[in-house]
């Protein structure tokens, strides 16, 4: 007859057990660390001179994290909140439609052409092509291999400590 014994398995399935919520928090927990790195690296490089020069910081403040768990994983967002009308534009490129421009704060509007000084009540601009200067999908990309070796490195860690 034969007879066979396993030592540990009690232990082997308890940590196997305990596995999940273990990677489910590491995952998290680095998901928001990479998330907070990302959105330094798009505020502070790409949205500081890299891809656009900042003018009033409005689309740089408008970049923020979301990380959002549930029993299927975690996912971490960044992208532009607010009203910042020109992020995706910026983003992806685009077409602007032809359109007028009126003062806002004066009785006319005033712009130098032709090397002079010149003054409108109104100015009929005939639209703008807006090539493409990723700032998102760019950083995205820089930090690709940084973000899949640290979660990697968050589940063997999870593994370790189950």
């Amino acid at each position: 007859m034969f007879a066979l014994t396993l030592d540990g398995l009690e232990d082997a399935s308890a940590r196997l057990e305990a596995y999940p919520a273990a990677l489910a928090a590491a995952l998290d927990a680095k998901a928001a660390e990479l998330a907070a790195a990302l959105v330094d690296l798009v505020q502070n490089d790409k949205l500081s001179g890299a891809v656009l020069n900042l003018r009033s910081g409005a689309l740089r403040d408008s970049i923020v994290a979301s990380i959002s768990a549930d029993a299927d994983g975690v996912v971490a967002s960044v992208d532009s909140v607010g009203d910042v009308k020109y992020a995706a534009i910026q983003e992806y490129g685009g077409k602007t439609s032809a359109h007028e421009i009126l003062p806002v704060k004066a009785q006319a509007l005033a712009f130098v052409a032709g090397g002079a000084q010149r003054f409108a009540r109104r100015v009929e601009h005939p639209g703008s092509l807006i090539p493409e200067r990723s700032y998102l999908r760019s950083s995205l990309d820089d930090m690709r291999d940084d973000i899949l070796d640290a979660l990697a490195e968050a589940a063997a860690d999870a593994w370790e400590r189950a």
